[in-house]
């Protein structure tokens, strides 16, 4: 063979070896049975065996189900996926495989065929050139050697030399053929790569398809989880003001949990709380069985508080929290926390005000169940705001209870001042409703501000109240609750069941001889400033003098 002959000779094993076991692998990449059509190959798919999976399963589960809608649709996309899929691997065998396959199982086989066969040609020639020239050799010196015998020999030696030519042109044109043939084997990749290409970009568009009516069926299923899912994605896909979990604890805790000593303090058992917090997750109807363990329902409201991925006091206004607790002054301190409450995004200053409401309606019965405004903040405060940052869970919570405490404290002591108005606890309607009150009976119950002025006033201090009413209830005074509609100054009706630290409201003045406020009333931007309050009227009566 020419040199160049030769180093083609010497690429055929290796090339025969490479695309033999590319075409190996590439035919166990298949997932249908090769060599079989479309239709039989998509039979045998796994993912037709998981598409028919899933429609039975939707015919169990019932298409009203989210889970069966969502079968029945992922079910219909996985078999539309697995059509794509058998046409595909057909294109693949067409044009990769079997162009593969003939080039080493035929053509490379086929030209080392040729070369055996030149070796053998060479063998036969070698041998008749041998015979000839030894009868030449010997017709010298050995005359009975015929002529006729001498003439064969060479014709067969000729013969075999011209065969021996024929299979060595026939060899190089085979190999040159191969040579020029390379780019269209080389091709074949090429082709892997855009059939490829060509099948998910069809099956990219049947995903893309179905991904929004399957996302419409998530959307539309309301019973989502809400512990720790953010606020405004739990209201918005709810369509609630007031998260269910609030809601759903405040409204359990109004029917059997105002009396019970150390709500929020006492922990209820581990397995009724993850039983509830369930429930919650679910749905709000299955909730009748708790009612009668206000501890677990307090925990249940405590761990939601604790889970939202953003405080309820948000971390935005965590650095403006912490400074107002830090204020010293008291009418300061308290101008600051009503202008933060109002800085709150609107979601969380509703959720907020429900909760304060609430706190402080619970605060009223303080002295059965022990929960004090200071009490409460002590026990919940810590999941209404921490910081975002700030190293271990033990430095953090050691930052965050006194300044939490400082703020929360006086927001329930005064939280018809923060929060003008009565709050229906029962914003769903999905509660047995409870008679509306006055939810804070702690705060201020008029319109403690001066006209003329923007500035909200302080109320009148918790602690200042709470001692003066407990002395005058230590010489027999009766210390009773303040009706919540609007009367004249100076006038008290009271009532036994009054807490003994509700604010008086404030007296007007004596020329005006105008009527005071309803209680909670939200000062308006053009009050006037007022002097400073005459004692309340005292009751008149024998126990008074005394």
């Amino acid at each position: 063979l020419s040199p160049g002959a030769e180093q083609i000779e010497r690429r055929l094993d290796t090339v025969r070896s490479v695309c033999h076991l590319a075409q190996k692998r590439l035919i166990a990449c298949l997932q249908g049975q090769h060599g079989t059509d479309p239709d039989k190959r998509h039979k045998k798919l796994p993912l037709t065996a998981l598409a028919q999976n899933m429609q039975e399963g939707c015919i169990q589960l019932s298409d009203e189900t989210l889970l069966g809608k969502m079968l029945d649709t992922c079910g219909d996309a996985e078999n539309k996926l697995a059509m794509e899929l058998s046409q595909h691997e057909v294109q693949i065998e067409r044009e990769v495989i079997d162009p593969l396959c003939l080039l080493t199982e035929t053509e490379i086989p086929n030209i080392q065929k040729q070369r055996k066969q030149l070796a053998k040609l060479v063998l036969d020639w070698d041998s008749a050139r041998g015979r000839y020239n030894q009868a030449h050799k010997t017709s010298g010196t050995n005359f009975q050697v015929h002529p006729s015998k001498i003439e064969s020999l060479k014709e067969e030696m000729d013969e075999a030399g011209n065969k021996v030519e024929q299979c060595k042109d026939q060899l190089a044109a085979d190999m040159y053929s191969f040579v020029s043939k390379e780019g269209e084997y080389a091709r074949c990749f090429v082709t892997l790569l855009e059939a490829q290409a060509d099948y998910h970009r069809k099956a990219l568009a049947v995903i893309e398809k179905v991904l929004p009516e399957i996302q419409a069926h998530q959307d539309k299923w309301t019973e989502k989880p809400a512990f720790g899912t953010p606020l405004e994605e739990h209201l918005k896909r709810s369509g609630r003001e007031i998260a269910v979990p609030i809601e759903a604890c405040v409204m359990m805790l109004l029917e059997t949990g105002m009396r019970e000593e150390g709500l929020f303090r006492i922990a209820a058992g581990a397995s009724k709380l993850k039983k509830l917090k369930a429930a919650l997750d679910c749905s709000t109807s299955q909730l009748d069985e708790f009612y009668s363990d206000p501890h677990a329902v307090a925990g249940a409201l405590k761990s939601y508080l604790r889970e939202l991925p953003e405080p309820l006091m948000t971390y935005s206004l965590y650095e403006e929290w912490t400074q107002a607790a830090n204020i010293q002054d008291q009418d300061k301190k308290l101008q600051e926390l009503w202008r933060i409450c109002n800085r709150l995004p609107e979601h969380y200053r509703v959720n907020f005000r429900y909760l304060i409401k609430f706190l402080a309606k619970l605060a009223q019965n303080s002295d059965v169940n022990k929960m004090t405004p200071s009490n409460i903040a002590i026990v919940l405060g810590p999941n209404l705001l921490w910081a975002k940052n700030e190293g271990s869970l033990a430095e953090m919570a050691a930052a965050t209870s006194v300044h939490v405490v400082a703020v929360i404290e006086p927001i329930i002591q005064h939280a018809d001042w923060f929060f003008p108005g009565d709050e229906d606890f029962n914003v769903s309607g999905a509660f047995v409703a409870v008679p509306a009150v006055n939810s804070n009976h702690l705060s201020h119950t008029g319109n403690d501000y001066e006209c003329g002025t923007l500035e909200r006033k302080r109320p009148l201090s918790m602690t200042v109240m709470e001692g003066d009413l407990l002395k005058k209830e230590s010489f027999g005074v009766k210390v009773l609750e303040f009706p919540a509609t609007p009367r004249r100054c100076g006038t008290v009706n009271r009532k036994l069941t009054s807490p003994a630290f509700q604010p008086p409201l404030p007296p007007c003045e004596p020329a005006a001889e105008q009527p005071c406020p309803p209680a909670g009333a939200e000062p308006g931007p053009g009050a006037a400033p007022a002097p400073s309050a005459a004692p309340a009227e005292q009751p008149h009566g024998p126990g008074a003098e005394d």
